[in-house]
């Protein structure tokens, strides 16, 4: 009897534990549930562009002039504004006109025009104004149209640059080669003799 008692108590609790015993399923490892990754969207998100300004297109050479203030416009002649960021830091040379390596003020406005307008005007910047140009004061001053100072050596034209707009205009300095200024500043203001308006 007492045996018979023993062998129902081990077999109720070998029932116990099969109960609690879990079925794994092929997704369990050790009785934790594996983590399948998700399903990702993979495609590029695109990036917004910034909003572009009514009139203005955008280009390489509209930064070169940023600093500058100056903006570029459907309007404006862009082949001009790059031959002449083409030039800027070349040196000051006098009688030389290579880009780069040097020129004087009268070499840099004769390559560009000849670059940009197919236009041949005179190598000196007193005959540029006496047989390539229009007078042109300076409040009707236009992009492309050369500027003409007098640094008071005499009472002559001799120094020349390329005007721009709003002011501006690219030349070359013989202290600092060729570069932007504006006639609004003093020396300039002071010595500015007249624009010209080359016959095209």
């Amino acid at each position: 009897m007492y045996r018979f008692s023993a062998i129902l108590l081990i077999t109720a609790m070998l029932a116990c534990v099969s109960c609690n015993k879990r079925n794994y399923s092929n997704d369990d490892i050790y009785g934790y549930e594996s983590r399948k990754p998700k399903t990702e969207n993979t495609q590029p998100v695109k990036k917004s562009e910034p909003e572009k300004k009514k009139g203005y297109v955008s280009s390489g050479i509209d930064e070169a002039w940023s600093h500058l203030d100056i903006k570029l416009t459907r309007n404006d002649n862009r082949a001009l504004y790059d031959e002449l960021k083409s030039w800027l830091g070349t040196p000051y040379k006098y009688a030389a006109m290579e880009k780069g390596v040097g020129t004087d003020c009268s070499g840099l406005t004769m390559q560009v025009y000849l670059t940009v307008f197919k236009k041949k005007i005179d190598r000196n910047s007193s005959r540029q104004y006496t047989q390539n140009c229009t007078k042109v004061s300076r409040d009707d001053l236009q992009e492309g149209d050369l500027v003409f100072f007098n640094n008071g050596n005499g009472g002559g034209i001799n120094h020349v640059g390329i005007y721009l707009k709003e002011g501006y205009f690219v030349h070359a300095s013989s202290s600092r080669g060729v570069m932007v200024n504006n006639l609004a500043q003093r020396y300039y203001d002071n010595h500015f003799y007249c624009g010209g308006r080359v016959t095209r």
